[in-house]
């Protein structure tokens, strides 16, 4: 699949994926939105592929907020749509794949973007990065569920802090504030996340999957955590995954898991 907006590389079983707008700073246009959609459902159908990271073309940006220009003479009804469309299409769809997805911030994560590595299962940021959500200084509030994922991830008042300020934040304190799992250079940032991704890619997949499902759980209205924990849990035991695990553990050698 071909995309005029998007890169994909591969190395091993991981795909990178970038977002090829630099001289847009990488916003998020709706052509740019379809095509991402398009492209994590075409990895997630790919077996081969245990995990995804994506960053941004360029140095400046991972990816600078929405594209304004799209959306300026928009009426309440077509904003409403705006945002419904966008997190049922591309941000609930990240947050719920299968695969591992890790978002890799280089420069800029900004409103849109900020969301997008928000919905990511992991955040890796640079040094030299700088995220915040600065809707309200359009007249606007964070709608691609920013407003709820941030809270999630930093806590009420932070996300509260933030959103209305308008404030950005780097790379070190975005970690400190439990928004970025790591804070790493930025010459070693795509290094430092493929590691980890190829730790990731080989772990059972099969128990990847069924971790990320449980975690999320936990978040999502009339979804009992602890009991979709067990019932995934459960489900391990009849996959061949565990067969390898457990006998690999026995005798003493690494697992192969296909």
């Amino acid at each position: 699949m071909s995309f005029e907006n998007l890169l994909v590389n591969y190395k091993d079983k991981i795909a990178v994926l970038t977002v090829n707008r630099p001289e847009n700073l990488n916003a998020l246009n709706k052509q740019t939105i379809a095509e991402l959609r398009a492209c994590f459902l075409d990895l997630e159908a790919n077996k081969n592929v245990r995990c995804i990271v994506i960053i941004g073309a360029g140095e400046k940006a991972f990816i600078a907020g929405a594209d304004i220009k799209e959306f300026v003479t928009f009426s309440e009804e077509e904003g409403k749509t705006l945002a419904r469309e966008g997190q049922e299409q591309l941000f609930n769809t990240i947050e719920n794949l299968s695969t591992p997805v890790i978002a890799a911030i280089n420069g800029y994560a900004l409103g849109g973007g900020l969301e997008l590595a928000m919905a990511c299962h992991i955040r890796m940021v640079s040094d030299r990065s700088q995220l915040g959500l600065p809707e309200v200084t359009l007249g606007l509030i964070p709608g691609y569920g920013g407003t709820q994922r941030l809270a999630q991830l930093v806590g009420k008042g932070r996300a509260m802090e933030m959103i209305t300020s308008a404030n950005f934040i780097d790379g070190k304190q975005a970690y400190v504030y439990g928004l970025a799992n790591s804070v790493v250079s930025a010459s070693t940032l795509l290094m430092e996340s493929l590691k980890l991704a190829i730790k990731i890619a080989g772990n059972s997949p099969l128990a990847v999957t069924a971790a990320i499902k449980a975690v999320n759980a936990g978040y999502k209205e009339g979804e009992n955590g602890y009991e979709v924990e067990v019932d995934e849990f459960g489900k391990c035991f009849g996959t061949e995954d565990f067969k390898e695990g457990t006998d690999a553990f026995l005798t003493k050698r690494k697992p192969s898991f296909n």
